[in-house]
Order: structure tokens, then sequence, then C-alpha cells
């Protein structure tokens, strides 16, 4: 089997390509033979030494995959044997191969590729807690979704006009025909001009329902100052602090400097809500994210959840998907492939 693996904090110039012996299952586990694997920018973050959940070096990132079943364990139903799958892993993703229990598991939607299943569980189960368990969306509500043209800004635009909710999305202006063409109202250039400034034109000074931000520092003081009365700030991931070498840790830094600490009482009387977003601490609630990932794949099936790729890179190409995410060109998905 092959593994990306990632031996030391840098640049994408460190990931190498390995061969391991294949993986044995154990009681109540299955073996995916891995067809394509997402790539997040929390992989992005692990590789540059930033990531507080990531192993220690060397290791192999990665928190999703689709393929084949192809061994089952003790305890496993032979029906399992050979089904199309995706899954969600606790690294170890970016490999030929992957060992995950039964409840990782989902079956992979027939209208679906490969790739694009392995774009569904990060992204939209992160955009489905957002906007629908924590977010509340509501039809007459507007969303304001950073990084729109991303993997889990375009999961959130799918969800949200499902909802019916008023959309907006920041990205920039290369951006903006394709997505107002997947049915984005207003798409704000945020390279260009103060998005703050823009939103507040475009709902006549009162602001969003619901910001979803993964920038963080900044940005989530300036995302909470534009929340209407009665709004919702989703935070998650952030990728401000993003870098390389020095630079990495001189980012981190003012990142985290410029983090906004919100007082109870401030909340209370401006009615608003800030409330925080990582998928990679909630594998000790498998079964509230089977009933998410059952909501999210009845989507699939009914239509209204289309995942977008935006790229697929071989496992020897790993360099340039890293490449590729950090230069924030991407529309849609990254995934890579053995």
């Amino acid at each position: 089997m092959k593994r990306v693996i990632i031996p030391k904090a840098g640049s994408s110039s460190v990931l190498a390509l390995k061969e391991f012996p294949s993986l044995e299952v154990g009681p109540g586990e299955v073996r995916i033979s891995v067809k394509a694997s997402g790539l997040n920018f929390a992989d992005i973050m692990a590789r540059q030494g930033l990531y507080q959940d990531a192993p220690g070096f060397p290791f192999t990132a990665g928190y999703e995959v689709s393929g084949v079943i192809d061994s089952i364990g003790d305890g496993v139903e032979e029906k399992w044997l050979g089904k199309p799958v995706m899954a969600l892993t606790r690294f170890g993703g970016h490999a030929s191969q992957v060992v995950v229990s039964l409840n990782q598991i989902f079956e992979k939607p027939g209208r679906l590729s490969y790739a694009q299943a392995a774009a569904i569980p990060v992204n939209y189960l992160t955009a489905w807690q957002a906007l629908v368990i924590c977010g509340a969306l509501q039809p007459e509500d507007t969303v304001l979704i950073h990084n729109v043209g991303g993997g889990v800004g375009l999961a959130a635009l799918d969800i949200a006009q499902h909802i019916g909710a008023t959309t907006i999305g920041t990205a920039s202006p290369g951006k903006h025909e394709y997505l107002l063409s997947r049915g984005l109202n207003y798409a704000i250039d945020y390279r260009n001009s103060d998005w703050y400034t823009e939103l507040m034109h475009l709902t006549d000074g009162k602001g969003a329902e619901l910001i979803l931000d993964p920038l963080g520092g900044e940005s989530w003081r300036k995302s909470y100052k534009a929340l209407r009365a009665s709004g919702r700030l989703a935070m998650f991931g952030i990728s401000a602090a993003s870098g390389n070498g020095i630079g990495s840790k001189l980012a981190l830094a003012k990142t985290a400097v410029m983090m906004p600490i919100f007082h109870p009482i401030s909340l209370m009387n401006e009615n608003k809500s800030v409330f925080g977003i990582n998928m990679g601490r909630l594998w000790h609630e498998p079964e509230k994210i089977r009933v998410w990932m059952g909501k999210i794949i009845a989507g699939v099936e009914e239509g209204w959840i289309n995942p977008t790729i935006a790229e697929s890179f071989s496992f020897e190409d790993a360099a340039l998907a890293h490449d590729y995410i950090e230069s924030r060109a991407n529309i849609g998905k990254v995934v890579l492939t053995p």
C-alpha cells in the first residue's frame, strides 16, 4: 500500500510517497481500497505544524476517503465486502488503504463518482452543523458565506439554497461567474472591496442572520460586527494563520492576538450568538454524525446536494495539490487519488 507521509513541518516539498505492508483488520473493522481521498485546509495546516490535533511527525494526513471494502473483520456482516463506501478517518486518509470501524463508513450514493463521494464527509458535515444544527438557518434569513468557492463554502451554498435563504458569499473576482451560475444570490469581491461595506449595502444596513467564517483572527471580530440582531457567527478553521517556516509562527501569533473575546453580557445585550465547529473533535458522537450524514445522503439522492470537484491529483502529485489549495485557486473540493 502507499501513503503520503509528512515527515516534518514545512512547505509542500516535505511530502513523500512511501510503500508499506497491507493493513490488517481487527474485530468490527473494515479495510477500504481507496479510490479518492479528500484534501482539506486542516491537512495543509497539519503539514505546516499548526494543527493541534495532528499526531506527531511523521504521519499521514487525511480525514475522509471513498473506495471499496476489500476485507472485513470479525463481527462484520459479509454484505459489506465489495461495497462502495465513503468514510471518515482520524488522519491516515491519504493512503491507498485505510482501516476504520464500521460506525465510520457510509454507503456511497450511486449517482456520485468516487471523487465526489470523497468530497462529502468533512465539507458537508461541517456545513450541515454550521447551517442547520447550530446556525438554525431559516428561509427568511440572509447568510454570508466567507470563502464560498471552497469545499465547505459550496457545501454551505447547496444547503442554504435548499433551505431557501438569501445567500451572499465572499470570493475572488475570478470565481464570481461560476458562483452566480451555481445559484449564489450576491458575490462580494473581498480582494478589491471591503466586504463589510458591501454586505451592509446589500442588507440595507442590517447585516446577516448567519455568517460562516473559516478565517479566524480579525475576521471573526468583523463578522461578529456584521451580524444582525439575533444573528449567529459560525467559527471553524483559522486559515488566516496558514504559513510556512517562520512565517507560519508569525501568522499564528498575529491571528491569535487579533481573536475576539465574547463576553456573555455583550452577547445578551446585542442578541447575538457565536459558536465553534471542529469535526475532528466529534469522534465521541458517532450517533449524531450518522443522523446528519443520513440527511446529507438523502439530499444527494434528491438532487439538491451536488459536490463540486475542483481538481484531482495523484498521490505522486500531492505537493501540487497542497500548493493549489494554498493559492486559493480552487472552486470546490480538491481530492487525491492512488
